[in-house]
């Protein structure tokens, strides 16, 4: 697989995924719902990281971008 992904900070192309997700706004804080999902990239060299906010449709399009051909 090949990575366009490119750390910003040391131009190392090696990288991991992870997601998260965290309360939005009063009401869902008052009832601690998760309502905002984030996907990180992590640069495994320095651990620069990259936090992109997205639904489940847009975070295939974020994989896609970040894997080539």
């Amino acid at each position: 697989m090949k990575s366009n992904w490119k750390c910003p900070k040391c131009s190392n192309t090696s990288y991991e995924t992870d997601q998260f997700q965290a309360t939005g706004g009063t009401f869902a804080k008052l009832f601690d719902i998760q309502n905002k999902k984030f996907t990180t990239v992590t640069c495994t060299r320095c651990r620069y990281t990259e936090i992109y906010k997205a639904d489940a449709s847009q975070l295939s399009n974020i994989f896609d971008f970040l894997i080539g051909s």
